[in-house]
Formats: structure tokens, sequence, C-alpha cells
């Protein structure tokens, strides 16, 4: 039987309810630690998969990248211009909505229908948002979707899976490094004072440099 996340209900339910505790209300640190040391141009398009109404895409935005985003729901597309004063263009691209304004497009729509190619990754919450038998159909997406050597910058989270329900799930290092050969782990540090966390046990947030191609 399929994982409730495995729906695209389940997530419109989460928004409509408010129930995104996986938003953070700042661009998130690894981003801030690790971004820069990919050397990237500025003019590098960056891609953000399952993004809602991460302060991230502004962050990147502000840094001269041409940011895509792609998200599900409309209210978080919404929830992103209003809280910036922007008020967005919102087209059909293909079988997305597209809001763009400020520097970045939000595609409206499945991750799974995505085409086009972009130089760059950024994936706080979107491996770990999905469901196991989700995540080889995600990679291969992704995979089809970057440029040559395009690097991805990699958040993931390791648990006991029995102790605690996704998402965001589980995802341990040899499922990374089957996803992107040759990951490089930047950054692991446990959870313990996150309250959050705190019927788990031992978390660990693991980020990851990987290059597709």
């Amino acid at each position: 039987m399929s994982h409730p996340a495995a729906s695209p209900d389940f997530w419109h339910e989460r928004w409509l309810h408010n129930q995104i505790g996986f938003h953070e209300g700042q661009p998130n640190a690894h981003l801030l630690r690790h971004w820069p040391d990919l050397g990237l141009d500025p003019s590098a398009r960056v891609l953000v998969p399952l993004c809602g109404k991460a302060h991230d895409l502004a962050w990147l935005a502000a840094r001269g990248h041409p940011v895509t985003g792609v998200e599900l729901s409309p209210l978080a597309c919404a929830g992103f211009f209003a809280e910036r004063g922007l008020r967005p263009e919102v087209r059909p691209q293909g079988p997305y909505m597209a809001w763009s304004a400020g520097g970045v497009t939000i595609l409206q729509g499945d991750f799974m229908k995505l085409e086009g190619t972009w130089d760059a990754c950024w994936d706080r919450a979107a491996l770990i948002a999905l469901p196991p038998e989700l995540r080889p159909r995600y990679g291969q997406v992704l995979r089809g979707c970057l440029a040559p050597q395009a690097p991805v910058l990699l958040i993931t989270f390791v648990y006991d899976q029995g102790k605690r329900d996704g998402p965001p799930f589980s995802v341990g290092d040899p499922e990374v490094q089957a996803l992107y050969p040759g990951a490089t782990m930047l950054h692991r540090e446990g959870l313990h004072e996150d309250p959050r966390w705190k019927e788990v046990g031992l978390v660990e947030e693991v980020a990851w440099r990987a290059t597709v191609g």
C-alpha cells in the first residue's frame, strides 16, 4: 500500500490546514553555509524541487540566480509572493501554471512531469518528503533536468523510521550514494536539542554535495 504522502491530496490538505512544520521562516542554514562553496556563476539557473514558499527562493534570486521552484500547492505559490508584496504573472506553461515575479518562477504542478535544463539544484525538503516508492522516480526526473556536472546541494535526515513515520522520511547514506554516485558529505549533526524530534531519539541532519552526470 502506498504511503499517504505519495498522494497530492496529502500535501493539499497540509497547506489547506497550515500543517507546514517543514516551512522555515528564514533561509536555510545549510544553504547559507555551503552554497557559496559551489562556485556557481550568478547566471546559473537553479532548480528548487517541492519548494513550498521557502525563503530560500528569494535568497538565491538575490544572488543573481534565475530561480525555478516546483510546487504542488497554489496556496504555497500565492503565499511566497504575497509575503514579499509581489504581484506575480500567472500563466500556463506546459503541464504547469507558472507564477513569476522578483527573479523567481514557481511551476505549480507535479514535479514528476518536469522537463527542461537547469545548472544546479537545491534540495532541502524534496527527497525527504517522498516515500520510498517515489524516490527512484524523483531521482530519474531530476537527473534528466540538470545539465552535465550540475551540482546538487542536498539535505537528508537519518533516524529510526520505526519510531516515527515520515515525512520527513529517513534517507540513509547508502540510498543517497545509490541515487547520486560519488556524493560527498559536507556536514552531519545530531538534532538532540530540537523538541520536534524528542520522541525519536537519535536524529541526524546531513548535508551533501552531489554531481549529476
